[in-house]
């Protein structure tokens, strides 16, 4: 466990480190890879406007039954983005898994959808859920390189955002755990190594 006085520079190495962000070039359509969440709105938000701007042609939505609300996420996304808008077609529904790993491979089917239309895969999730693009690469190593968009998630009542993290206790509790995951998980070998570019992770 790191200090909990974080100096600026640490500060800033965790929030790069966990960023997820990597978005496709403007006007480019990808398959979008929604990670299971009970947080909708945000997600619901920005999927279903970058469908109706013809960016998302085809969405993956995951998730089983979520251990704090009961809800079955896959499920409840596919019902929040068609009441938004998103044609029931352009939409395919992963809802047994249980955590972010099998988030990817239960869904492996549809990735393999998505590429063999051509089309490259955009992850969504919190913009510091980190694993997520592990997740990928790993499960679905023949992915290729694929871009990330990541959305700020609320807790206790504040949106939590890159610049005010360390102020959120929940938000800072989180933030952490997952730079120290993902951090012990690479130099263990438990998942693939990434490099991120200006537009892709790779």
């Amino acid at each position: 466990m790191i200090d909990s006085e974080l100096s600026a520079d640490r500060i800033a190495e965790i929030t790069a480190f966990v960023d997820i962000q990597a978005p496709p070039l403007d006007g480019l359509p990808t398959a979008h890879f929604i990670f299971g969440t009970n947080q909708l709105g945000p997600v619901t938000d920005l999927v279903a406007d970058r469908y109706r701007r013809g960016l998302a042609p085809l969405i993956i939505v995951t998730g089983g039954v979520n251990r704090h609300t009961g809800i079955v996420e896959g499920r409840e996304f596919f019902r929040a983005l068609t009441e938004n808008g998103v044609p029931t077609e352009v939409i395919r529904v992963e809802d047994t898994s249980a955590n972010t790993w099998q988030n990817v491979e239960y869904a492996a089917a549809h990735i393999h959808e998505a590429l063999n239309l051509g089309l490259k895969i955009t992850a969504i999730s919190k913009w510091f859920h980190r694993r997520t693009v592990h997740a990928l690469k790993t499960h679905a190593p023949d992915i290729g390189d694929f871009h990330a968009l990541g959305w700020e998630p609320e807790y206790e009542g504040r949106v939590v955002t890159r610049r005010n993290w360390t102020a959120i206790p929940d938000g800072r509790r989180r933030i952490i755990r997952e730079w120290e995951e993902v951090t012990r998980r690479l130099a263990e070998g438990e998942i693939v190594t990434l490099d991120r570019g200006s537009e892709t992770w790779q």
